[in-house]
């Protein structure tokens, strides 16, 4: 596959082709953070159980560190290379396996991703809910533990996989978990591979919870003179009991982005984004009401509705294209983007302390996030003059998330960049962690460093 880059003689003994040119390497060697990594010794796809189990099995024996990849879409770190890696790219690890409506469920490799899988379980009335934004593999998402936009009402991956197979560091394989929607059989060592970050195993199958799609939606952008106000009345909407399937909070800085980047002209002011999900027109109706008496009584400015699936999808693409409105306000620029979790009563706090730090610093952070379950995401755009700045805004919004009883990461995942905050926050059971991956790759093999220096 072209001329090689320091081509290593164990490459040879490979039960698959690897691509080592230098302009496919390259690819890896730099994330969206800006972080740099080093340049793999190659990329592999395999494409299913029995590949991966050769693989696994050639590294072994080579003492060759692997890391997993899917659609590459990873904020933390979790991708980059030190230099020695093996890349183990499971995009073409791509098949529907089986969808089984009257069981609510789907079985599918690593590489599908969620959109491959919604265009084909909608069909039959069902969804796969977890919504991260962009357009991520599920063997990607669980390994993060994926959230999103959904996660309140439906969760994030941890709730959504009911069963997954995974290959392990000795070469061996198994299944962990039942496609059933509850057990209390032994322990949850499903859980346990769903959010490590490809360190204790590679995914090679996943069964996953499907939803009904909803006949009765509607969908709400609400402006608010304030933050506090804004986040006031997500607790209320919250508190009422309603189903709000997506709760999102978007700052005055990010409406300002999208209305450039969109055409648009939103009150320049923070907006809730809200999906209601109902049985029946009598009760979307009942509950549209309702959210319209929280949103004045929390002095809400303008709110705009919709109820077509055209309006609805309109509606969304404005919260679902922040990022690249970010991007083209700010051309040349790299982004570092935080997600920390906090309780609901921290949730003003922690975006007061964002925009208060990004003012201190002399950023332009703007805030965002998934309100409803907690999740705060700052944005800041930061150039190589401002790169170290950046990196205190983010240690700083990250201590006071612990301060305040929240988490480093609500959803991206420990990578490089957050594992230096895991015995802050775990204390002694960080030991445990570091045993359990010592137990179940004693030779450091699985992307190792990217959650534990282990």
């Amino acid at each position: 596959m072209g001329e090689p880059h320091d081509h290593h003689p164990a490459l040879d003994a490979l039960p698959l082709a690897v691509d080592t040119r230098p302009s496919v390497l390259d690819q890896f060697t730099i994330d969206e953070t800006g972080r740099p990594g080093g340049r793999p010794r190659g990329v592999v796809h395999p494409t299913g159980l029995e590949e991966v189990l050769a693989v696994v099995g050639w590294a072994r024996d080579t003492r060759t560190p692997l890391i997993c990849r899917g659609a590459g879409t990873s904020l933390e770190g979790h991708l980059l290379a030190r230099g020695d890696e093996l890349i183990v790219d499971l995009s073409q690890a791509n098949s529907i396996l089986e969808i089984a409506p009257a069981d609510f469920t789907a079985t599918v490799q690593p590489g599908v991703t969620r959109a491959t899988l919604n265009a084909a379980t909608q069909h039959y009335g069902l969804q796969f809910t977890v919504d991260p934004g962009a357009d991520a593999s599920l063997g990607g998402m669980a390994a993060t533990n994926a959230s999103g936009t959904t996660g309140v009402r439906y969760g994030g991956m941890r709730a959504n996989v009911l069963a997954l197979q995974a290959v392990f560091a000795d070469g061996t394989h198994a299944r962990l978990g039942r496609a059933v929607h509850k057990s209390s059989s032994g322990y949850d060592l499903r859980d346990l591979l769903i959010g490590s970050a490809g360190t204790l195993g590679i995914i090679t199958e996943l069964t996953v919870r499907l939803h009904p799609i909803p006949e009765w939606l509607r969908s709400l952008r609400i402006s608010f003179p304030t933050v506090a106000a804004a986040v006031d009345a997500a607790v209320d909407m919250l508190g009422a009991a309603l189903p709000v399937s997506r709760l999102e909070l978007v700052d005055a800085v990010s409406i300002a982005a999208i209305n450039a980047y969109r055409g648009t002209a939103h009150a320049q002011a923070p907006a809730l984004f809200v999906d209601l999900e109902a049985g029946s027109a009598a009760a979307a109706d009942a509950d549209e009401a309702e959210i319209d008496r929280i949103a004045r009584g929390h002095g809400a400015l303008d709110i705009a509705l919709a109820r077509t699936h055209t309006d609805r999808y309109a509606l969304w693409e404005d919260r679902h294209n922040l990022f690249f409105a970010l991007k083209a306000r700010y051309p040349g620029h790299r982004f570092l983007v935080t997600d920390t979790a906090v309780p609901y009563s921290k949730i003003a706090g922690a975006v007061a302390t964002a925009t208060r730090l990004g003012a201190e610093l002399g950023l332009e952070a703007s805030v965002a996030g998934h309100i409803g379950d907690g999740n705060v995401h700052a944005v800041v755009p930061y150039t190589e003059a401002t790169r170290e700045a950046a990196q205190q805004f983010s240690d700083r919004v990250v201590r006071h998330a612990l301060e305040v009883g929240g988490t480093a990461t609500g959803e991206h995942g420990i990578g490089l960049t957050k594992k230096r905050y895991l015995r802050e926050e775990h204390g002694p059971a960080a030991d445990l962690m570091t045993a359990i991956k010592r137990t179940l790759d004693p030779l450091g093999l699985l992307n190792p460093g990217k959650v534990l220096d282990a």
